[in-house]
C-alpha cells in the first residue's frame, strides 16, 4: 500500500491545480484540481477539515472532508462518516459508511480501459 508522504496542513490554502505521485493528505483547502501522476500508484486522503474545490483524480481515495467536483478513482473509493462529494463520481470499488453523501451520480467503472480513457491528468 501507498504511504502517505506529503501534508497540506489544516491553515494551509492552495489556489492551483495540484498533481502529486505517491501518497498526498490534505487537512486544509485546494481550490484547484488534484491529479495523481498516470502510471504511478497513488493515494490521496482528505480529513474531516479538508475541502478540495475541483476535480480529484487518483487510483484510492479515504475521504472524510468535502469535495465540489467530478471524482475519477480507478480503485478504491472509501468515503467516511462525514464525507460529501458534490459532483459525478467514477470508482472501481466502493466502500460507504452511513453518512457518508454524494449529490451526484454514480459511476461504476467495469473495465480497465475505460479508467484509462477517463484517468486523463487534467492538472
Amino acid at each position: 500500500m501507498t504511504e502517505i508522504d506529503s501534508l497540506i496542513g489544516e491553515q494551509m490554502r492552495v489556489v492551483g491545480h495540484l498533481m502529486f505521485r505517491g501518497g498526498l493528505r490534505i487537512d486544509g483547502v485546494v481550490i484547484g484540481n488534484v491529479v495523481a501522476e498516470a502510471g504511478q500508484e497513488s493515494l490521496l486522503l482528505i480529513a474531516g477539515q479538508g475541502r478540495v474545490e475541483g476535480e480529484v483524480c487518483c487510483d484510492h481515495l479515504i475521504l472524510n472532508g468535502e469535495i465540489k467536483g467530478c471524482v475519477m478513482c480507478a480503485h478504491l473509493l472509501e468515503m467516511q462518516p462525514h464525507a460529501c462529494i458534490i459532483g459525478d463520481v467514477w470508482y472501481r470499488v466502493l466502500e460507504m459508511h452511513a453518512g457518508a453523501r454524494v449529490i451526484g451520480k454514480m459511476h461504476p467503472l467495469e473495465k480497465a480501459g475505460r479508467v484509462a480513457a477517463i484517468m486523463r491528468p487534467r492538472a
